[in-house]
């Protein structure tokens, strides 16, 4: 994780632990973005999100396509407040970080997420957050 994180204030911090869905916006291999709602996890102490997911899924692909260069935004709204988070983005699929994944998945949905055979997780290391009335 980048020493340039942006640090989150207590009301960003409780905004993004409430279990709202979200959007996912990865990059297509033409530019063209891909829109997706998903669940996910943050932890605000080493600045990185989590998306469970199945390796063959188009925003797994389009974020390994993307190489090391591959930027996200992952967008929880509600009604008139939002914040999005940007960031560097990497599939990942060992069982050690898939069941990190799970567990704060688990945490915060109160159900472990869906279990295909190919589960997989986007890590986003975040270095950009915007925001409205949050």
């Amino acid at each position: 994780m980048s020493r340039d994180r942006p640090r989150l204030t207590a009301t960003a911090r409780d905004f993004l632990a409430l279990g709202r869905t979200a959007t996912l916006t990865t990059l297509r291999p033409d530019g063209t973005p891909h829109v997706t709602p998903v669940r996910f996890t943050f932890d605000a102490s080493t600045g990185l999100a989590r998306v469970t997911t199945r390796a063959g899924a188009r925003k797994a692909r389009n974020v390994s396509a993307g190489g090391p260069a591959a930027r996200v935004a992952l967008c929880q709204a509600d009604v008139f407040r939002w914040i999005t988070l940007e960031g560097r983005a990497s599939v990942a699929g060992d069982p050690v970080r898939l069941a990190e994944a799970v567990r704060r998945y688990t945490a915060r949905y109160g159900a472990a997420p869906p279990g295909p055979p190919d589960l997989a997780v986007i890590e986003i290391a975040v270095d950009r957050v915007l925001s409205l009335n949050v």
